[in-house]
């Protein structure tokens, strides 16, 4: 049975548009868990973060994350999905986990032109919020199967060199 290829990282890092691309690529089906969770709860997740929390959204992150099945796609997830402990075999049942890293500028910049809003930066020191998080999702982020380096190329290029990195490192499994 073929096993998903899932996209983790910081917000800004490119999963869900470096991960179409590498569904396209390779000829996997695609879907964003984000997008599953913003269907399952009926309201954006900016919503659900400031009615509920995050403890309660992270509570259906992990129910989302148990619903899906092994299968040939590209998932890509939320930034915060790794810092849940339960989250990780559940990870490592659907699929090979793809870190994403980028630098802190290129995170910036991103983040700062994206038209998304993001529930953990609504402060007046957004930059240091993401600086912060970005370091204390480090560890956890380093777990993943495999570390690809994003930022030097275009999206196709990128999901192209990407899907190379990831067909050697699964010939190698």
């Amino acid at each position: 049975m073929e096993r998903a290829w899932i996209l983790l990282g910081m917000m800004g890092s490119g999963k869900s548009t470096v991960g179409q691309a590498l569904a396209q690529v390779s000829g996997r089906g695609f879907f964003d868990t984000d997008k599953l969770l913003v269907q399952r709860l009926g309201r954006p997740i900016a919503d659900f973060f400031r009615y509920y929390g995050e403890e309660a959204f992270r509570d259906h992150e992990f129910s989302v994350l148990q619903s899906i099945e092994p299968c040939p796609a590209v998932i890509a997830t939320g930034g915060g999905i790794v810092i849940q402990e339960r989250n990780w075999p559940e990870l490592q049942r659907i699929g090979t986990t793809i870190y994403l890293q980028a630098s802190f500028d290129v995170l910036k910049e991103r983040v700062e032109r994206g038209k998304k809003r993001r529930p953990l930066l609504q402060a007046e020191d957004w930059e240091e919020r993401l600086q912060s998080i970005l370091e204390s999702r480090q560890d956890w982020y380093s777990r993943a199967d495999l570390s690809f380096q994003v930022g030097e190329f275009e999206i196709e290029e990128t999901a192209r060199r990407l899907h190379e990195a990831i067909l050697e490192f699964e010939a190698h499994r």
